[in-house]
């Protein structure tokens, strides 16, 4: 046997095997070694090693499980598409471990081994406190078996449950009562039968769709002070009315309006979104809302919807509307919007929004902007770093126009990150302009002094 032992960075005291292979079978003296390391690992992080654990290596360590876990003190386990180690989890868990995160490979072949894995977790970890199981594979024995899992785990230690599965009827009134929870992630399907929440705790809650009737998990809901909000909405989904209006509706029930941070969603491309449902949520910091361009162009967003935005969440450091910009360069923001994201929130770092090239050959007009400053002196005090142009065209007469607008609206900016060539010229533009501390900008067609 061979075992390689790796010093966690930010935990000197953990050991962490990382490679296991036999050339033969292992010794008693060289078994013995195992154990000595295997009872200092606290954490096990494998993701995606592409060396496989032959089935001879499960079948000689099996035995050794039976009177002593593998990991005897191994608190957490994390795994990510490691297709090789599923039929090897349960060797690994014990008593201690109160943290299991598995993100399971795109692949239906390990349906049963997976079921008969996950209903085994509260009998190995009787004292779990996160359950995250990601990329599941959606089939009536994953159901059963995630639902069953929960119901026999300790609900007085569960503190965070993330489950890309559906749940029987009886699984989800106790996950949606269950007070210790502060992070939650539920799948809601067509027969998914469902109650309001009485959660708290919840901080978390991440939901994902497909036409499930999930306004009546906050119908009269009991809540915690809301922080993280996500919805996600298969391709097939049908547009659920204002989708934002019935979110608003029954968040503002509760007292996520004055506490909610972050907000994500990811609905079909045919959805027509309502930003303007979003503007009482004053306290969001991540706002990110993904519908893909296809057959057509999806961005809705003009100046006056983003100026309402700049001015109703004058907190926000990450801003997503509409997800990968498209090559589709007359619709979006002009100047004028991107100017009141700079003026209004001043600790804006990333931007992903559809936004017209041309506007930014056209001096903005803004109460802000001062055009008779100095020709160096930047229009805003924007934090903004990076700024997502996706497929948008930038014709290649216009690259020092444009970078010299960008830098005086985002003087910070370092990083545009495109598809379209043409912002190589813009990027080096602005690398340029920052080398030069005493431009004059007398030449540039924007400034008026």
């Amino acid at each position: 046997m061979h075992c390689e032992r790796i010093k966690n960075a930010s935990l000197p005291f953990i050991n962490v095997l990382v490679r296991k292979s036999f050339k033969r079978l292992p010794t008693t003296m060289e078994w013995g070694r195992f154990r000595k390391y295997a009872r200092r690992m606290r954490e096990l992080h494998e993701m995606g090693t592409p060396d496989p654990l032959p089935p001879k290596v499960i079948s000689v360590l099996r035995p050794h499980a039976i009177d002593e876990p593998l990991l005897p003190n191994l608190g957490l386990l994390y795994l990510s598409g490691v297709t090789w180690f599923i039929p090897f989890i349960s060797l690994l868990l014990s008593p201690r471990t109160t943290t299991i995160h598995l993100v399971f490979p795109p692949s239906d072949n390990f349906v049963m081994t997976i079921a008969a894995t996950v209903t085994a977790f509260p009998t190995l970890c009787p004292n779990l406190q996160v359950i995250s199981l990601r990329a599941l594979p959606r089939d009536p024995l994953i159901t059963a078996a995630v639902s069953k899992m929960l119901l026999a785990t300790n609900r007085n230690t569960l503190q965070k449950f993330l489950v890309d599965s559906p749940l029987t009827h009886e699984a989800n009134e106790v996950i949606l009562k269950l007070s210790t929870l502060c992070s939650l992630s539920v799948v809601i399907d067509r027969e998914t039968s469902l109650s309001s929440m009485s959660l708290p705790n919840l901080t978390e809650v991440e939901i994902t769709s497909d036409e499930g009737d999930w306004p009546r998990l906050f119908h009269g809901a009991t809540l915690g002070r809301l922080d993280f909000v996500a919805f996600s909405f298969s391709p097939q989904s049908k547009e659920i009315g204002d989708f934002l209006q019935a979110f608003e509706r029954v968040a503002l029930t509760s007292s996520a309006q004055n506490t909610l941070s972050v907000f994500r969603l990811s609905t079909p491309p045919s959805w027509n979104l309502n930003f303007s449902r979003l503007l009482p949520f004053t306290q969001l910091v991540d706002l990110k809302v993904e519908s893909p361009c296809k057959d057509g162009c999806s961005s809705k967003v003009d100046d006056d919807m983003i100026i309402d935005i700049s001015r109703a969440m004058p907190k926000l450091r990450e801003l997503t509307l509409g997800d990968e910009p498209c090559g589709d360069s007359t619709t979006g923001v002009t100047a004028k919007g991107l100017m009141a994201l700079a003026l209004h929130c001043p600790d804006l770092r990333y931007l992903c929004i559809h936004f017209q090239v041309a506007s930014l050959s056209v001096s903005p007009t803004s109460p802000g902007v001062i055009h008779n400053a100095e020709p160096t002196t930047p229009w805003t005090s924007s934090g903004l770093t990076i700024l997502k142009a996706g497929e948008i065209p930038v014709p290649e007469e216009s690259a020092l126009t444009v970078a010299l607008t960008l830098l005086r609206i985002f003087p910070r900016i370092d990083t545009i990150d495109f598809i379209d060539g043409g912002w190589e010229e813009v990027e080096g533009a602005i690398r340029l302009s920052r080398r030069i501390p005493n431009y004059s900008g007398k030449h540039h067609p924007l400034i008026t002094c």
